[in-house]
This record gives structure tokens, C-alpha cells and sequence, in this order.
């Protein structure tokens, strides 16, 4: 991959691509699919651990839950059993994880007809850091 290629991966959606364009991508998706929601889900710009996915475009099924998508996501990023992926629409609301991709689409989609999702990470239980007890006084 050129240098070229690889900045523009690093930009999010929404500066790779003209408000017409993505207009006119997701028309042309909605026309194509109309069974399915247009998703751009990107990592989080402060993200350090999680690496970025292969792809940002998802077509979603009307009843699929935030749950049973943060699951398809987990499996696409290699997590250790000590992280937590969090999902984040219009890079700031954690929703509740049973609501319907629909419900959530008619509520946060963008103008430009796509939903936003922002993937993060957090080290639970420990993570790579053991804690000690502070001296005895």
C-alpha cells in the first residue's frame, strides 16, 4: 500500500468522501438493498490498541440488534479475553445494546443517509498491568 493510500485510510469517512458522494452511494446502496441499513463504522481516533478493520462499510439487516452487531464486530478485530470493545453512535452515545439496528438508524443516522458507529477499547480486569498493594506504612 502506498503512503498515499494508507493516510487517506487513516481519515475518517466523512473527509475521504464529498457530502454528494456519499449522498449518491447511499442511494444507490438503498435502491440495491433496501432490506439493509448503510453502517460506516471506523476506530476511534484516540484508540491505541484495537487495530483498524479490513472494511468501514456494513449493510445491516432492519432487525438486527446492537448486541448481535457488536458480536460480528468482535469477531472481525482480534480482542483478548481482557478487553472491552465499546461501541459509540455519532461518536458519542452508548445506546442500549438491544435496540434494533432500525430504531437506532432512525434516530442517529446522519444527513448524508449513513450511521456512524466509533469502535473503542478498555483494559478490564487487570489487563496487561498487575496490581500491587501499596507499601506497609
Amino acid at each position: 500500500m502506498s503512503p498515499l493510500e494508507k493516510s487517506l485510510e487513516l481519515k475518517p469517512f466523512k473527509q475521504r468522501k464529498c457530502l454528494a458522494t456519499r449522498k449518491h452511494e447511499v442511494c444507490s446502496i438503498r435502491s440495491k438493498f433496501p432490506n439493509k441499513l448503510p453502517v460506516i463504522v471506523e476506530r476511534c481516533v484516540r484508540e491505541k490498541h484495537l487495530p483498524l478493520l479490513d472494511k468501514t462499510k456494513f449493510l445491516v439487516p432492519h432487525e438486527l440488534t446492537l448486541g448481535q452487531f457488536l458480536c460480528l464486530l468482535r469477531s472481525k478485530i482480534d480482542l483478548s479475553p481482557t478487553q472491552t470493545l465499546y461501541l459509540l453512535v455519532s461518536e458519542r452515545s452508548m445506546l442500549c445494546l438491544s435496540a434494533s439496528m432500525s430504531e437506532i438508524y432512525s434516530r442517529y443516522s446522519d444527513p448524508d443517509g449513513f450511521l456512524y458507529i466509533t469502535y473503542a477499547s478498555q483494559d478490564m480486569f487487570g489487563g496487561l498491568e498487575v496490581w500491587s498493594p501499596p507499601p506497609p506504612l
